[in-house]
């Protein structure tokens, strides 16, 4: 806990959460049907994200001996999370968008400005609640890199069961099922780069996925 209480660290972890919560206003001014005001939706994602920035700035180099943001990427982990990003992009642009967008529309960009947005909060919150902050505190509790993997992908995982029952429509077994599975894959792969080359590796893995939504925009 000494790590986590540090001043430099809160510190630190309070203007990465006002950051946080500035990249995610243009995705939730776009949500038209929140159940809040937006003021009170970045207060939460900023007091949240205070504490999940800890974690990750408090325990990841301790934990791994790697610093949490990376300008030089190792060639391997680079190439590598680019053709595994390319090729899951294809596949969900081929199989898998095409029957979720005709049922669940509201869950993809309509157009240019909702995509960067849709891009941001994913860069903001989503990576971080999903793999990093998640991914250094079990690393911190749990001290196995392979466990750490296996129980941040199965959290992704939970996340994405829980996101399926929320939806309005039903979504077929099989779906629901090959989802849940891709979504265990792509967190072990998205920790697995994250202990490899940090943030930034997992950003750009999570940028490819995110351009295949591109060409249904132009």
């Amino acid at each position: 806990m000494r790590h986590l209480l540090q001043p430099r660290v809160l510190h630190a972890a309070a203007l990465a959460a006002a950051v946080s919560a500035l990249a995610c206003y243009p995705r939730l001014s776009l949500w038209l049907h929140r159940s809040a005001p937006v003021w009170y939706l970045e207060a939460v994602i900023f007091f949240c994200c205070i504490t999940l920035w800890a974690f990750v700035l408090a325990w990841h180099q301790p934990c791994t001996r790697r610093p949490v943001f990376t300008f030089k990427l190792e060639p391997l982990p680079f190439v590598a999370a680019t053709v595994a990003a390319l090729g899951v992009a294809v596949m969900f642009h081929l199989w898998l968008d095409p029957p979720l967008r005709s049922k669940f529309p509201e869950e993809y960009p309509l157009d240019l400005p909702s995509w960067l947005a849709s891009v941001a909060f994913s860069f903001a919150l989503i990576q971080l609640f999903l793999v990093f902050a998640p991914c250094d505190w079990l690393m911190r509790l749990v001290k196995n890199r392979w466990l750490t993997m296996a129980l941040t992908a199965a959290f992704a995982a939970g996340v994405q069961a829980l996101k399926i029952r929320s939806l309005p429509a039903p979504v077929s077994p099989l779906l629901v099922t090959v989802l849940l599975l891709l979504r265990f894959l792509g967190g072990l792969l998205a920790v697995a780069l994250y202990l490899r080359g940090g943030i930034l590796l997992v950003w750009w893995w999570d940028l490819l996925l995110q351009c295949r939504h591109l060409p249904d925009l132009w």
